[in-house]
Parts: C-alpha cells; sequence; structure tokens
C-alpha cells in the first residue's frame, strides 16, 4: 500500500510539472494527423484554445520566476512555440518549404541565444523530430533532400547563434561587471578618503542601510562640492576649478570633483609632490602664480593647455592637509585678492560639507546601532530561558556583523571549569562543542574571562598560534574571530564567541556595539538564571530535587483531565518509609536526610518518562503513572520496595537499613477526582501499615483494602 501511495503521489508530481510538454505532445499529434489543414471546428477551436492557454502560461512562470525551474519551462515553451510555428506554416504556406519557412532559422536562432543549452538542444529536436513526422506523414514527401536540406540549415543557425550570440552577451555582461566594481571601488575610496569610513575600516556587507547612508553621504558631498566649483568657475571666469584629495597615504593626489571646459583632465592619481602644487604641500600654504608658460605641464592635465595663471589653496582640517582647491585661467591675469578670499571661502565651504556629511553619517550610525541594541533589548526582555536568551544574542549579534559560527560558554567559578552551552553555525557544524567542558588557563576564553576584555585585538584568528577553547577542543578554522566577555557587575559568567569566513569581519565598524550587546546578553543571561533557580525552589523539594507538593497538586489536576478525556487509566502510589523516626532518634537527623534521599534516588531510577515524582511531605512520596492499571502500578512498587529493601546507606556512625511501605490507587475505579484517588491510595497505604509494614496494597472497593503482599 505504500509503494502504491509513493507511486501514485510520484505520477502525480510528473503530470503537475511536464503539462505543458504533454499539451504540446497532443497538438503535435493533432497537427501530424492534419489538423492544420482541417476546416476550423470545435476539435480544431478546442486545440488552439488549450495552445495558446500553455503558451500564456508557461511565459508567465518564465516572467514571475526567471531564474527558478527554468530548464522545463524552457523545454515546454519552445516546444509549444515551433508546434504552433509549424502548424501555422503548413496552414497559411502550403508546407515546410515555402517563402515564410526560413522563419524557422529565426525561432530556432532566437532559442539558441536566450534558452539554456540543454533546453535549446531539447528544442532543436523537437523541432527537427515534428518536422521529419510532418514531411513524411502529413505532407506525404517521400525523399530525404528537404528535410535534410532543413536539419542543415537549423544546426547551422543554433550553433552560431550559440556561439556568437552568447559569446556577445558574456562580453556585454563582463563589461558591465567592471563598470560596476570600478565604481563601487571609486565610491569606497572616496568614503575613506572622506574619512566616512575609517583607516582599513571596511563596511559590514551585510548591513545594506549603513552602504546606503555612505553612499548617500557621498552623493551628496560630491553635488555640495560640484556646486561650489561650478559657481567659482563662472563667477571668476576660471578655465577649471577642481578639488584635488590626497589618499589615506598622503603621497598622491586624484580629482575628487571638478568643474571646467577643457577637454585635456587626467583623471589618474598623482604624486602630491609633483609640479606647481608640491609648493602648496610643503609649505601649506595658498600659491598664487601668473605669467606661466603656455607650454608649462600642470599635474591634473595630461598635456599642455594653454594655462598662464594658477591658483591653489590648501584644504586643511585641524592643521592636517586633506586636499588642494586649485584654479587656473588660460589669460595673463591671476587673482585679485579679493578673488583669493573667495577661493579660500569656497576651500572652507568644501571642507565644511565633508565634515557635515560626517557628522550626518556619525548620527545615522548611531541611530541603525541604537534601533539595533533596542530591538535586541526587546528580544532579551521577551525571553525567559537560557536557550531563549542566548538565541535572542545571536540573533541581535548578527543584525550587528556578518559571522558563521557563534557560541557561547559558561565559567564555573569554584570548580574553575568553562563549558560550552550553544553553539550556532551556517554551514558549518560545531553542534559537537555544546556540552564540552575545559579547564581555565587554555586559550583565549580563559584569557577574555580573566581579564575581563575582547580578544583577539583585531580580531584575526590564526588557528596555528592561537587556541580558543582548550588544545582538545579544536575551533573551526575561520580567518576572523572575537571572544567577548559576559560581564555582570565585573563578574565574569562566560563568553560570547563569534568567527567569521569573512576577513576582518569584526572591526572598529561594529566592534563596539558587539561589547554593549555582550553587555545586555550578560544581564539577561543572568537575570534567566535567576528565574531558573527561583522556579526550581518553588517547584522542587529542596533536599531531594524532587517536585514539591503544590506542584505535584497541580500536575495530577492535568493528568487526571487527560485520563478521563481519552478514557486511560491513570494510577497513583503512596510511598512511606517505615519507622523513619527511629532513623532519627537513633542516628540523627542527618543520616535521616541521606536516607530519605537515597528513597528519591530510587523513586527517580524505578519512574518511567512520562511518571511524576514528588516529595508530599516529611518521609511520604507521591508517583504518578499515566496509562497504568492496578497490576502494572503494583508491579513498579514491587520494584521500589524491593530495591530499598536491597539497599544499605553507609554514613560515617552506622550503616542503615530500611523498609517502606506502599499503597496504590487507580482512576476511574478509585476515584474521578485527585482528592478521591489520593485518599484511596492513603487508605491502602495505612492497611499496609497496620498488615505489619514492608508491603504493597492496592485499594479495594469492596473491603477497602486488598489482601497485603509480603515481600517473598
Amino acid at each position: 500500500m505504500q509503494r502504491l501511495v509513493h507511486a501514485t503521489l510520484a505520477f502525480r508530481g510528473i503530470v503537475r510539472n511536464a503539462h505543458g510538454l504533454l499539451g504540446a505532445c497532443w497538438v503535435a499529434v493533432y497537427v501530424v494527423l492534419g489538423g492544420a489543414t482541417a476546416e476550423f471546428g470545435i476539435v480544431q477551436c478546442a486545440t488552439i484554445a488549450l495552445w495558446a492557454a500553455l503558451v500564456v502560461k508557461r511565459l508567465r512562470s518564465k516572467l514571475i520566476d526567471p531564474e527558478g525551474k527554468s530548464l522545463l519551462v524552457d523545454i515546454d515553451l519552445g516546444t509549444l512555440l515551433t508546434v504552433g510555428l509549424q502548424a501555422a506554416l503548413i496552414r497559411y504556406d502550403g508546407g515546410l518549404n515555402g517563402r515564410l519557412s526560413p522563419s524557422i532559422y529565426v525561432f530556432i536562432a532566437l532559442v539558441s541565444g536566450f534558452a539554456r543549452p540543454l533546453a535549446g538542444i531539447a528544442i532543436v529536436l523537437c523541432t527537427l523530430t515534428l518536422e521529419l513526422a510532418l514531411r513524411f506523414l502529413t505532407l506525404g514527401e517521400s525523399g530525404w533532400a528537404g528535410f535534410l536540406t532543413h536539419a542543415g540549415f537549423v544546426g547551422a543557425f543554433a550553433v552560431l547563434d550559440l556561439a556568437l550570440l552568447r559569446a556577445e552577451v558574456l562580453r556585454v555582461r563582463t563589461i558591465a561587471k567592471a563598470r560596476v566594481l570600478a565604481q563601487l571601488a571609486r565610491f569606497k575610496e572616496d568614503a575613506r578618503c572622506f574619512r566616512l569610513l575609517g583607516a582599513g575600516e571596511r563596511a559590514n556587507p551585510d548591513d545594506e542601510h549603513c552602504d546606503r547612508a555612505v553612499h548617500a553621504s557621498v552623493e551628496e558631498i560630491h553635488q555640495s562640492v560640484h556646486y561650489a566649483l561650478e559657481l567659482l568657475r563662472r563667477s571668476l571666469d576660471l578655465h577649471t576649478a577642481v578639488l584635488l584629495w590626497l589618499n589615506d597615504a598622503g603621497t598622491h593626489f586624484r580629482i575628487s570633483e571638478l568643474s571646467t571646459s577643457s577637454d585635456c583632465v587626467c583623471d589618474t592619481p598623482f604624486r602630491a609632490g609633483d609640479g606647481v602644487l608640491g609648493a602648496v604641500v610643503s609649505q601649506r600654504a595658498k600659491v598664487s602664480l601668473a605669467g606661466l608658460p603656455a607650454s608649462i605641464k600642470i599635474p591634473y592635465y595630461d598635456r599642455p593647455c594653454g594655462i598662464r595663471a594658477l591658483s591653489a589653496v590648501p584644504v586643511l582640517d585641524r592643521d592636517t592637509l586633506r586636499g588642494v582647491l586649485a584654479v587656473d585661467r588660460i589669460v595673463h591675469r591671476g587673482l585679485t585678492p579679493h578673488e583669493e578670499e573667495i577661493l579660500a571661502q569656497a576651500a572652507r565651504f568644501c571642507l565644511r560639507a565633508i565634515q557635515n556629511e560626517r557628522v550626518f553619517l556619525q548620527l545615522e550610525r548611531a541611530k541603525v546601532e541604537q534601533g539595533k541594541l533596542y530591538r535586541a533589548a526587546q528580544a532579551f526582555g521577551a525571553a525567559w530561558s537560557e536557550k531563549d536568551v542566548v538565541d535572542a544574542g545571536v540573533k541581535a549579534a548578527r543584525e550587528i556583523a556578518s559571522f558563521d559560527v557563534a557560541a557561547v560558554t559558561v565559567f564555573d567559578e569554584g570548580a574553575k571549569m568553562h563549558e560550552v552551552v550553544a553553539g550556532k553555525s551556517s554551514g558549518r557544524s560545531i553542534d559537537d562543542l555544546v556540552g564540552m567542558r575545559f579547564s581555565h588557563n587554555t586559550g583565549l576564553v580563559s584569557m577574555v574571562v580573566q581579564n575581563r576584555c575582547p580578544l583577539p585585538y583585531r580580531g584575526d584568528f590564526d588557528s596555528a598560534r592561537q587556541i580558543v577553547l582548550s588544545r582538545r577542543i579544536p575551533w573551526p578554522n575561520l580567518p576572523s574571530l572575537l571572544v567577548l566577555p559576559l560581564l555582570v557587575h565585573d563578574k565574569p559568567l562566560g563568553t560570547l564567541i563569534l568567527g567569521a569566513a569573512r576577513r576582518h569581519a569584526f572591526g572598529e565598524a561594529v566592534r563596539p556595539t558587539l561589547e554593549v550587546l555582550a553587555s545586555h546578553l550578560a544581564v539577561s543571561l543572568s537575570n534567566a538564571r535567576m528565574v531558573h533557580k527561583l522556579e526550581t525552589m518553588a517547584t522542587t523539594d529542596g533536599l531531594t530535587g524532587l517536585l514539591n507538593k503544590r506542584t505535584l497538586m497541580e500536575a495530577a489536576e492535568q493528568k487526571l483531565a487527560a485520563a478521563a478525556r481519552f478514557e486511560r487509566k491513570l494510577s497513583a502510589l503512596i510511598v512511606d518509609l517505615d519507622l523513619f523516626k527511629k532513623v532519627n532518634d537513633t542516628h540523627g537527623h542527618d543520616v535521616g536526610d541521606i536516607v530519605i534521599r537515597g528513597l528519591a534516588d530510587i523513586l527517580k531510577r524505578q519512574k518511567r518518562t512520562t511518571d511524576v515524582v514528588a516529595r508530599f511531605g516529611g518521609e511520604e512520596f507521591v508517583v504518578l503513572c499515566e496509562q497504568t492499571d492496578e497490576q502494572g502500578a503494583m508491579l513498579l512498587a514491587e520494584r521500589i520496595r524491593d530495591e530499598l529493601g536491597k539497599t544499605v546507606f553507609r554514613t560515617r556512625s552506622a550503616n542503615v537499613a530500611i523498609t517502606c511501605s506502599v499503597g496504590l490507587a487507580t482512576f476511574p475505579e478509585a476515584g474521578r477526582s485527585w482528592e478521591s484517588l489520593f485518599k484511596a491510595a492513603d487508605e491502602a497505604l495505612y492497611a499496609s501499615k497496620r498488615s505489619g509494614r514492608n508491603r504493597c496494597t492496592a485499594w479495594r472497593a469492596a473491603r477497602k483494602t486488598r489482601s497485603p503482599q509480603k515481600a517473598g
């Protein structure tokens, strides 16, 4: 039956994915059988409608998902089109050798150029197969000359278009890609030169908002500076006004923005000390020259342009030379003092425009970072368990920086041990690290906990020289690494470890925000631990670790409701130590606590996963057994009584042996509420006590208690 179901599902999948091809085959068979030349009727109209519907559906699939299952879509669409084209040729051109027959070659050329190679080959084969059938079955041809001629031209067009058209498409794509990469490189260089990005800083590739903000700031700077230069050139009747900007190293100038009426401007960088501009760099003062020879070479021109006057002022940012604003004329007239003052004001305007965008970008970054931290704080506030806190922290960290693996370790200060409590990865498995423990002073994690500062300093990881966890626990060999301390009131709780396959993933752009996030994570982790501790104290018995009386009663109500709803059995066992007061009076309460913990351990070992065990009070324990009738409950009770009877509790003062009595009752015979069920089990327990102890007794409705079963 299972094989039949799988076969049916597979057949449905094939039909669903290949219905276009099946429809094309049906139309092709209809055309070959003479449908192309038949008079219009119901069958022919239905076939044309089917063909048109399939073509429209495949075109829609191609437009909606051009990169999805396009191989099958291309084959279906190409087959449908070739069937329709050849049917039209037979009906309106009288055959496949008429005046319109070259349209087949045009169709094959388009298919070969734009469809996938495998799809193009399949469509060409379908075209030739259909043509062969039409010639010999529909048109009644007997010779092979016409078909072989057409097949040769079809193959030639397919090969030529596949080679030439695809080569041209690849060339255009390559050129476009090179231009885009060059523009991106120029944009990043401008951002660094304008100090919108720090020296050596790389923007986070996953932070689209940051990239857009930097790009917008660069564009705003260029527009403002270009407007100032254009206004300066036109108002002072200049030949060229250009802002030259120093690179990060301060060794070369390049044109940042210009306004000119010349066609010989050279856009390649040149040395800062070259030509007449070298004096501006060395003296950091304005330079005005007039009466220059026409053959003089100006560094930002690729050839002499007849420049006769030149003035340049330095662009200083807090006594640091950032660039030079230069203007020139092709007439023997230098700048007047008033014009030189205008030139100096223009230089200050350009610098102010850059500084304003720098401040704006810093504010924008601060707003974005605060938004990320605010969302992280919201996620931390909604997380109550340690797992939820760790998940929220890793998710928030991924908003800030791009990384491939993340792990959280906790530090046990008393035992001087670390433990990996969580691991997250993207394509790299680190699940085997979770639960690993390692000693202190073994790697970067230990150093971070001890020194309370992030490591490595630059965020670069060298597996040959650095150890993350310990020598026996390897960390994935990724070039970028950041280990952040989790501190609460300067007390280390553990660390947050991030690793990335991309180099320099944890630079100065993201590091401070990650440190703030780690601080929030530490506080939330500490709070989650405290909540877990409070929950444990509220729901469990402090001596045995079992559930307490209040939690037991809540669990009992839920299990009774489930048993009643699904008509299942539910048994309750009450286990009580025999003559326990004598143990306390003889050996002391410390020994009594050891005995109670020992019985609790026996109950934990004997119970099933779905059973509930609780300390009801003093030396009395309760076990709730789901889907367990009286016989099964009695077997469990006997195992508990037998194991306790064989156990000797060894203490410093004496070796103690003790027994227990058990009373049990089963839902619904003994009662349909927790009170009645517990009362029935308690009556059975007292029956065991009255009958000599060390016994298990089941409740009976007729005589209240069953004949006790003595240990054999």
